[in-house]
């Protein structure tokens, strides 16, 4: 058995290794309205590790989709002005990885209140402060804080679909499961069939699964399936239709399958996935045609997380990782 290696790296390095090498038509730094009162900006994470935000607007204010990191959040603070004049009252974390909420305090200094399932709050009690220490030694956004630990939530709900309306419009907030993470966490708008989506789906090679229960992942997308949606907006990669979430669906039960049937053949981690040093290289498992969108350069890593989570009979995020 190859044993679990300690790697001295930051949760942000992981997650760019997790996220190198997609293949999307994703536009980082565009501001694109999805339909009338939402938009959709693209965050750089090739280069900044952003994660995408998306801005919906009320009556009399702005909701904005992830915190991102405290860089991101600047940039999404300044689309969100240009967009409306409206204040941003929420922003709805929709999981607890640094790209998605450790631009908490850059909101809430500004004035808004930051949103989560309660889930979210669970998990940087369980990870924080160690992954906020060890991303503020290699990003300056994060150092410059001068905080000791992230900043949680300031409003968390356990009832799904938590919801927000006024005369323009309503807002629900669903829990389904752990996929990505124990706090995953969608946003649908009802009238406008518009879907947002967090890490739970991705458009491209950018599933980061160390966190997540990967068995039960595309049960979670299926629950998000039976909504009425028209455009999925996910964590990274561009916009797109409902085929989104059945394609990352698709992929998580193919790699999944396929690793649960290398452990029924009687293989070890070393038969199906190579290594040089410490890094994973190659892997063995071949995916179909169907899900290429969703397999980039860590497909060893995350048949290795896989194997793990079968072989141990426990989700990978209750895994010491």
């Amino acid at each position: 058995m190859i044993r679990r290696i300690s790697i001295v790296c930051t949760f942000a390095a992981l997650l760019l290794l997790a996220f190198s090498m997609a293949q999307t038509d994703a536009q980082p730094g565009t501001v694109k309205q999805i339909v009338p009162g939402a938009w959709f900006r693209e965050g750089d994470i090739k280069n900044l590790g952003h994660c995408n935000n998306i801005i919906i607007e009320m009556k009399d204010y702005l909701i904005v989709i992830d915190a991102n990191f405290p860089s991101g959040a600047r940039l999404a603070l300044e689309a969100a002005k240009k967009v409306s004049s409206k204040p941003v009252k929420y922003v709805f974390d929709t999981h607890h990885h640094g790209d998605h909420a450790y631009g908490n305090p850059v909101w809430t200094q500004n004035g808004a209140t930051t949103l989560a399932y309660k889930g979210v709050l669970d998990e940087m009690k369980r990870y924080e402060p160690r992954r906020w220490q060890e991303t503020a030694k290699q990003r300056k956004d994060v150092a410059e804080l001068n905080l000791p630990t992230a900043e949680p939530p300031k409003q968390t709900f356990d009832k799904s679909p938590f919801i927000l309306r006024d005369d323009t419009r309503e807002v629900r907030f669903y829990y389904f499961g752990w996929a990505h993470t124990r706090g995953d966490g969608f946003v649908y708008l009802p009238k406008e069939k518009v879907l947002c989506t967090g890490d739970a789906v991705a458009n491209g090679a950018y599933n980061y699964m160390a966190d997540g229960n990967i068995g039960n992942w595309p049960t979670v997308i299926r629950q998000a399936e039976k909504l009425d949606v028209v455009h999925v907006l996910p964590g990274h990669g561009a916009p797109a239709g409902k085929e989104l979430l059945d394609g990352q669906a698709r992929f998580m039960s193919e790699l999944y399958g396929a690793v649960k049937s290398s452990v029924n053949q009687g293989k070890t981690l070393e038969d199906i996935v190579k290594m040089e040093g410490d890094k994973l290289t190659s892997t063995n498992i071949q995916l179909s045609a169907k899900v290429k969108n969703w397999v980039g350069d860590d497909l060893a890593g995350q048949v290795k997380d896989t194997y793990e989570e079968i072989t141990q009979h426990k989700p990978h995020g209750d895994l010491p990782h």
